[in-house]
């Protein structure tokens, strides 16, 4: 399972919840939450085709990773994307943009490692990587206690508060991405985006809009 969280990574160096979520704060005139610090926490609001759920960062957690989140989620990356790997009782993993001319640029900007400070348990969200200073764009929700990928460096920098059913409820039936199952390929997502997606795999569940609310 681990060999399979990372494989992405490496591929691409080579190449509903029923209840709303809380409206957002306002903030000060003339600003958008974007435009402001990265607070120390702070809540993305995912609506999917299955429903909505909520994202909660915590910047102590997993520093470098919460930033990369918050720049990905207020460039509109997730906008527009699916959930190209779901495996029940595993994890769910997303982030990879239906443009792959957004691909091929953050492709080329990893961040550095964090320290892993949680457990990967149920409802935490991490970077997927491939080693040292590899991650990118690719995120992965725990759907069970997966504990033992804590030493393999998979930082959780945040967990699901609101909606973890929608994980539940998304399109299962083109099983393990490729390799080594039939499923989605990472590297043709990264270099081919919603056009090869939505022509092999058209029932893929998606990530219709992503934002940060408070």
């Amino acid at each position: 399972m681990r060999y399979l969280l990372c494989l992405a990574a490496t591929l691409l160096l080579v190449s509903c919840g029923e209840k709303p979520a809380p409206p957002p704060k306002k903030v000060a005139a003339g600003k958008s939450l974007k435009d402001q610090p990265m607070p120390d926490v702070y809540k993305v609001l995912f609506d999917t085709s299955k429903g909505s759920f909520v994202v909660e960062v915590h910047k102590d957690w997993a520093p470098k990773g919460a930033e990369q989140f918050w720049m990905l989620v207020n460039t509109g990356f997730f906008n527009d994307t699916r959930f190209f790997r779901v495996r029940p009782e595993f994890i769910v993993q997303f982030g990879l943009s239906g443009d792959p001319n957004t691909n091929a640029m953050l492709n080329a900007k990893p961040i550095e490692d964090d320290a892993v400070k949680q457990k990967n348990v149920k409802g935490t969200i991490s970077f997927a990587q491939s080693g040292k200073s590899s991650r990118r764009t690719q995120v992965f929700v725990n759907l069970k206690d997966n504990s033992d990928l804590d030493k393999d460096g998979f930082a959780p920098f945040g967990k699901v508060t609101l909606g973890l059913d929608v994980f539940e409820k998304l399109y299962v039936g083109y099983g393990e991405w490729d390799p080594p199952g039939r499923g989605p390929n990472a590297s043709r997502i990264a270099t081919e985006g919603n056009k090869y997606l939505d022509a092999r795999f058209p029932r893929l569940d998606k990530i219709l809009r992503a934002k940060v609310v408070r």
